[in-house]
């Protein structure tokens, strides 16, 4: 099998690192990740500066952009052949509900969303894990023993509980849930008395209800949600197409 490897975190994170040793051991990985980390980067391109590629190990490269910058220098310019699987993550930090609209993460794994591969993207709940072997273990598993088993090359949002990997309660397909919304209070003043202002840590879920990504993991289960690339409402069409049909 050969993975093609990135993330959001940077080429130095451990939760690449980790996570390609481990697909070392049954696969060919080739590293392709960001020179700096570019978390909440979502899909977005570089397209007004130039971008470079250096390898730093050998099947391992970092480019100055973002990570799908990355995934389209991997796929167009540096590996010779389309890989199997493409794996974005372990990242640090949860990538749940309204997250995967800023994930980088997500943007890398969306990045092969026109390939006819898997495309997946892994996080640990933590920012700081303390049980990070358990999202490499539970990676490892799910690509050596089940990735044969994903027919229709889907794009996979998966999160692992950071806790030991003998207390998870097993697994569960989820839909994403909602974040309420952030409080208004990340802002202080810099050494000229100016305000400054900060997103701030994702807020707390807006509800846990059952089937959730949010609730999963609320109940140490690997969550593992099916992503779509078309954002196309539906269900709004024809109510769109009656108003549009008065101001035209």
């Amino acid at each position: 099998m050969n993975i093609l490897l990135s993330n959001d975190d940077g080429y130095y994170a451990k939760g690449i690192e980790m996570l390609s040793e481990a697909l070392s051991v049954f696969a060919d990985v080739t590293i392709v990740a960001p020179e700096n980390n570019c978390s909440g980067a979502s899909s977005s391109l570089t397209l007004k500066n130039p971008l470079r590629i250096r390898k730093f190990k050998d099947n391992g490269y970092y480019v100055n952009g973002t990570p799908s910058d990355c995934v389209f220098m991997a796929l167009t310019r540096i590996l010779e052949n389309p890989p199997d699987l493409l794996v974005s993550g372990i990242n640090h930090g949860a990538n749940l509900g309204d997250d995967v609209l800023y994930s980088g993460t997500v943007g890398a794994a969306m990045g092969g969303r026109f390939m006819n591969m898997p495309c997946l993207a892994l996080s640990i709940t933590s920012l700081k894990p303390k049980h990070l072997e358990t999202a490499v273990q539970v990676s490892s598993e799910l690509i050596e023993t089940h990735i044969e088993h994903l027919k229709l090359n889907p794009v996979l949002n998966i999160n692992v509980p950071d806790i030991p990997y003998a207390e998870l309660q097993g697994f569960a397909v989820t839909r994403l849930g909602q974040r309420a919304m952030p409080e208004n209070n990340s802002q202080n003043q810099d050494a000229y008395g100016d305000d400054i202002h900060w997103v701030g840590p994702p807020p707390p879920p807006k509800n846990l209800d059952e089937g959730t990504d949010f609730h999963a993991i609320n109940n140490n289960k690997v969550s593992i949600t099916p992503l779509a690339s078309d954002l196309t409402n539906y269900s709004q069409m024809q109510s769109i197409e009656e108003w549009g049909k008065l101001i035209i």
